[in-house]
This record gives structure tokens, sequence and C-alpha cells, in this order.
């Protein structure tokens, strides 16, 4: 019997600079932001889950795509989540999900996994700093605006 065991290599580039992109201060600036690099061609398709990761001084370090569903929804593991949020040291997000169906409102599952999140991310010192929801018309829901987070 072989006592060897597999390395796990963990490695994060950055390659567009942190430290040149801009420091995000409101919901509008993010939806803005998100909503130009989202894929026009499935925004109003399918439901897609996404993490905007962030540094100490709330600029963007990049985006990562958690998950992609159907029409009303989609599984976001939060196992894969966080791995992805400490792989990159980030140490704020904003989560982000689109609803195809135009409607701002979020569901319970919304909600309730929202605090999940958050509830999870207090362990790790991070800050969720908001949730948006985005319609394919550009137009969004932001739970730290309306008080939800």
């Amino acid at each position: 019997m072989k006592s060897e065991v597999n390395e796990i290599k963990i490695s994060y580039c950055d390659k567009l600079g942190t430290f040149d992109s801009a420091s995000l201060c409101n919901s509008r600036h993010v939806a803005k932001l998100l909503y130009e690099t989202w894929n026009k061609d499935t925004i109003g398709l399918q439901e897609t889950f996404k993490v905007l990761l962030l540094n100490n001084s709330n600029r963007v370090k990049g985006t990562y795509q958690v998950s992609t569903g159907g029409i009303t929804g989609t599984l976001v593991d939060l196992r894969i989540l966080f791995a992805v949020i400490l792989k990159t040291l980030s140490t704020a997000v904003i989560l982000v999900h689109n609803h195809p169906s135009g409607t701002l409102k979020p569901s319970r599952a919304d909600t309730d996994l929202t605090e999940k999140i958050k509830n999870a991310a207090v362990l790790f010192d991070i800050k969720v700093l908001d949730h948006l929801i985005l319609v394919p018309n550009g137009k969004y829901f932001s739970f730290s605006d309306q008080g939800i987070l």
C-alpha cells in the first residue's frame, strides 16, 4: 500500500488589476456594471446566479457564474460559492441573479438563499453587501436598498 496523497493547488490570477477597478458605491452602479456584462442572449431565457467578488475597498476583483438553471430557478451550491470567495481572498461580495420573466419581486427561495449565504459569510468575516435581481430590460431589485438584507 502506497502512502501518497493528492496535493491540492489553489491559485488566483488578477489579470485586469483590482486596484485599477472602480470602487462600487451604490446599487445602480453595480446593476449597470453587471447588466452590461450579462449575456443578452440568455438573460431572458434562463436563470443564472453570479457573485461579484470585492476586496476590502469594495473594488471589483472579478465575477463568477455560480450556476445556470432553468426558466424559473437555479440551484446554488454554497460549497462552490464559498470555495470561489475564499480562493480569491475576497472580503466582500454582491450576489446577483436574473429573473427571465421580468419580475422584480424576490421569491421566498431568493430571500431564504440570501439569508443562508449571509449567515455562512459571517463565519468567514465576509460581508454580503447586496443581492440584486436583474431583468431583461436592465431594471433591477436591490435587497439592500429595500432594507431586507
